[in-house]
Parts: structure tokens; C-alpha cells; sequence
């Protein structure tokens, strides 16, 4: 498993399944090899009967940029792309167990709507929720097309998803995309504490509570194929070339 995702079963009877980027020097941003670590890190926790809820947490100032641009550019210019995205959004889509999340500084792209699969999410004020898809050519994933407009409404949903508009830590919670914002000291003792909280409860009635109050699974892995289609082909188009190339040239 690579490195640069570190995983561990903590709390007091390992009951907590931890998750964490830890790939600083890239603003955590996600390789194909990282989707895979969480993947297989999430099944391996459902499947580990002591685990009881799974917790997702960044660096320092990052949680993380989003997808590495490198393989953007690799598909855009006539490479393969893989399942590893599909893989690790299925499984989280899937999962029996709650998940929490905490989020200090930045939270870009798949950063921002992996979230809206997390039961609760812990961010400080300074966050910065961020989709820049069509910034760069590209649409909506991880059903956070339909996820967000349930959770967030309509506009507020067009406004983080569509016009790319970022949100603060205090504005993804009035807009419901988040649950509590904590200052940076607080964060990581807060979503532990909520972990533990979970983690202390009758493992079925959780389960069984969860389901009824999150859509069912069946229409989101839809809404994520459908995504992915329209994804794939704008990954492909020479908008997106054109927008990965200028993005690249700034960085430079």
C-alpha cells in the first residue's frame, strides 16, 4: 500500500479505521495508486468486524487537491484511464459503516464531493471547498450531482458544482454540505471524539439508522456511471486539453 496513504486501526479497541493523505509535498493530490489504497483500505474495514466507522483526514493546511493533473494530462493526450477512481467512489458509496471526515485548508475537487458521502464531516473555518470542473472542461463526479442539489438546493448546489464558486469551511456548513466547523486545534480531537461517539453505539440499529436516512446506494452508483461517461469524454475532448495545458503552464 502506498505511502502515501496511511492507514491504522485507531482508538482505544482499534474500532476506528483510519484513512489519511499523506502526500504533503503535492498538496495531497490523488494518483491512481492512492484511489486503490482507499479502496482496498475501505473494504478491508468493512470486512473487520472490530471496525466500527471509518475516518478520512488530510495534512495540515491540505486535505487534499484532487486527482493528480498528471494522469489528466496522460488521458487527455491518448493514454489509458483506469477503475481506480470508480473502484474507490463505489466503495465508499457502499459502505455498511459510518463515515466521518475532517478537513483543515484546502478541499479541491473530489476533495469537496467526497464529503457528501461522509455521515459527518468536521472542517475548519479557513477551508476552501473547491470544484473547479468546468474550469478545466470537465462535469460533476461522484454523484455530487445528485447529492449536493438534495442537501444544499439548487443553487447553492449550481453555485459550488457548476460555477465553480468555492465555499469556506463557515459557508459549507450554513449551506449544509458540512456538518460543524472547528478551529485547526480542535479538529482532529473533534472528529476522533465523534468517531469514538459512533463507535460506542449498537453496531446493527447504527447501521440500520444510516441506511433510512441516506439515499440508497442503487441510484447513486447510477448517477456516479453517468457522471463518469460524460467525465471521460470531456477528459478526452480538446477543451479539456486546451484547460489542462494552461493550468499546467501556471503552475510552471
Amino acid at each position: 500500500m502506498t505511502d502515501h496513504i496511511l492507514t491504522e486501526r485507531a482508538g482505544e479497541t482499534g474500532a476506528i479505521n483510519l484513512i489519511r493523505f499523506n502526500r504533503p509535498e503535492k498538496k495531497n493530490a490523488i494518483t491512481r495508486a492512492m484511489y486503490s489504497a482507499m479502496a482496498r483500505a475501505l473494504i478491508e474495514g468493512e470486512r473487520d468486524d472490530v471496525v466500527r466507522v471509518h475516518v478520512m483526514l488530510g495534512t495540515p493546511g491540505v486535505f487534499t487537491s484532487g486527482n493528480d493533473m498528471q494522469d489528466f494530462m496522460a488521458v487527455a493526450m491518448g493514454g489509458a484511464g483506469g477503475t481506480e477512481v470508480f473502484d474507490f467512489l463505489g466503495s465508499l458509496a457502499n459502505t455498511a459503516k459510518p463515515v466521518i471526515s475532517g478537513v483543515d485548508g484546502l478541499a479541491i475537487g473530489i476533495g469537496t464531493t467526497v464529503h457528501m458521502h461522509c455521515d459527518m464531516t468536521f472542517a475548519t473555518p479557513e477551508s476552501r471547498f473547491h470544484t473547479p470542473f468546468t474550469d478545466l472542461a470537465l462535469v460533476p463526479e461522484a454523484a455530487s450531482s445528485l447529492l449536493a442539489p438534495a442537501a444544499m438546493g439548487h443553487q447553492k448546489a449550481f453555485a459550488l458544482l457548476a460555477a465553480g464558486i468555492p465555499f469556506s469551511g463557515e459557508e459549507a456548513e450554513r449551506a449544509g454540505l458540512i456538518y460543524k466547523t472547528v478551529s485547526a486545534e480542535e479538529l482532529e480531537p473533534a472528529v476522533f471524539a465523534a468517531a469514538n461517539h459512533l463507535a460506542q453505539k449498537p453496531p446493527q440499529a447504527l447501521a440500520i439508522s444510516r441506511r433510512l436516512v441516506r439515499q440508497d446506494s442503487a441510484p447513486v452508483i447510477a448517477r456516479m456511471r453517468e457522471e463518469a461517461e460524460h467525465f471521460s469524454s470531456q477528459l478526452k475532448s480538446a477543451e479539456a486539453l486546451a484547460a489542462f495545458q494552461a493550468f499546467m503552464a501556471r503552475k510552471k
